[in-house]
């Protein structure tokens, strides 16, 4: 009898540890299912950041003919949105992309002082029009940052925080980097003639 019992405890040191293991392995298919399924969250927001800036730099090269059959002086300007628009296309990283956007920033907000210095540009129909399409732009482009750096926090602070952070460093889940604001973006682009 005292083999009985001492083979049922046994089973049930047995049982228990193949239900902490059991336990283990769920949790950690979990933090990882979680962990990738955050990750694709932000990839799927940096892609739509990625949609509006082409959209605006499909348009700007419009908004930038209709500007220069007016102005003609002011050639430096058009030139710098031509070079970005090359730099764009031929990007091929999220941190080379967040660089030229940026640097996009300062160059559509002095492509618009030029525009708005010449009141026969802002009489211009198609010049409105596209000035109206780019603003749409804008602020799908704000949104897209928005949402982008709502999902890479949601992500890094997940493959921060203890426990999922072991699962995080285990499988190679590293740190996305946020969406900032250029330096200088906090003070409005001049425009000397």
């Amino acid at each position: 009898m005292a083999k009985s019992s001492e083979s049922k405890m046994w089973l049930y040191v047995l049982g228990g540890v193949l239900l902490l293991a059991l336990i283990l392995v769920g949790w950690v298919v979990g933090a990882y299912n979680s962990l990738i399924s955050l990750s694709q969250g932000a990839d799927k927001a940096w892609s739509n950041v990625e949609t509006d800036y082409q959209r605006r730099f499909d348009l700007i090269p419009n908004l930038v003919e209709t500007v220069k059959g007016i102005v003609k002086q002011e050639q430096t300007v058009f030139t710098e949105v031509a070079q970005l628009r090359s730099q764009w296309a031929a990007a091929s990283t999220p941190d080379e992309k967040m660089r030229i956007a940026q640097a996009s920033d300062s160059v559509l907000g002095r492509l618009i002082a030029v525009a708005e210095a010449y009141p026969q540009i802002k009489s211009n129909e198609n010049f409105l029009a596209l000035q109206d399409q780019l603003e749409g732009t804008e602020n799908r482009i704000t949104v897209s940052r928005q949402r982008y750096n709502e999902a890479v926090t949601a992500y890094n602070i997940k493959t921060m925080r203890v426990p999922s952070n072991i699962i995080a460093n285990l499988f190679g889940f590293g740190e996305k980097e946020l969406f900032k604001a250029a330096a200088g973006s906090e003070q409005a682009p001049g425009v000397k003639f």
